[in-house]
């Protein structure tokens, strides 16, 4: 048991690593509070997109965008962008690569969210609002995504609690996010107890949102 709390649980390593791994984790919150609101934004757009375009070959290209970065694993899609920007003459900073990676990647989920979450609101809803003198944009802002936000909640929360944990490949480009400094500073203690202080950072960080959704899922399956 001793040597179990000597690696693991050691708690001179934590107070002398909590600083550093402190750094670490606001650069997550930080590339969180970048990726999620910017994928929620594009998500809808690409959600909005889906119902409304009527064209097939501009409805092809919008599924080929979905499909091929829901598909493309994200720590692949990260690292050609990082490090084949600079074959096109860009020079992207570590935390401006990893978000459009991950932007890319998460606008698609969210997209498809927020698709079924469109289609979910009924046609009679749409036409009784189209007919009291809404226009069709109106309609869409003021009725369909408000219901559609609603009806999707749960899968909106647990794809951002995916985002959260997807930034820990982050560390993949060297940005030093908190899984990456905890990596650091293992290598230089010679002890794991490092990695076990980011997860305990992780789980601070993701419990409650994970109670939160688990109600929100609850409630859904209530009311219907």
């Amino acid at each position: 048991m001793d040597q179990l709390l000597q690696n693991f649980f050691n708690l001179d390593i934590y107070i002398s690593v909590a600083p550093y791994l402190l750094q670490g984790l606001g650069r997550t919150l930080l590339l969180s509070a970048i990726v999620i609101p910017v994928g929620l934004a594009s998500g809808l757009a690409i959600g909005v997109l889906s119902i409304t375009l009527k064209r097939r070959w501009t409805r092809f290209l919008l599924a080929v965008y979905i499909d091929f970065f829901r598909a493309l694993p994200p720590l692949v899609l990260l690292i050609f962008i990082y490090f084949g920007a600079p074959f096109l003459g860009l020079d992207l900073p570590k935390l401006l690569a990893v978000a459009i990676g991950f932007m890319l990647n998460n606008s698609s989920y969210y997209g498809e969210v927020f698709r079924a979450g469109l289609e979910s609101v009924p046609r009679g809803q749409v036409e009784a609002a189209r007919s009291t003198g809404l226009s069709a944009a109106q309609t869409l802002w003021y009725v369909q995504i408000p219901q559609a936000a609603r009806n999707v909640m749960p899968d909106l929360i647990s794809n951002t609690l995916e985002v959260v944990k997807l930034t820990t490949l982050a560390s993949a480009v060297a940005l030093p996010e908190l899984l990456r400094v905890a990596r650091d500073a293992q290598s230089l203690v010679y002890n794991p107890s490092p990695i076990v202080l980011a997860a305990l950072f992780y789980l601070a960080l993701l419990w409650p949102v994970v109670r939160l959704l688990s109600r929100l899922e609850h409630r859904h399956l209530g009311a219907r």
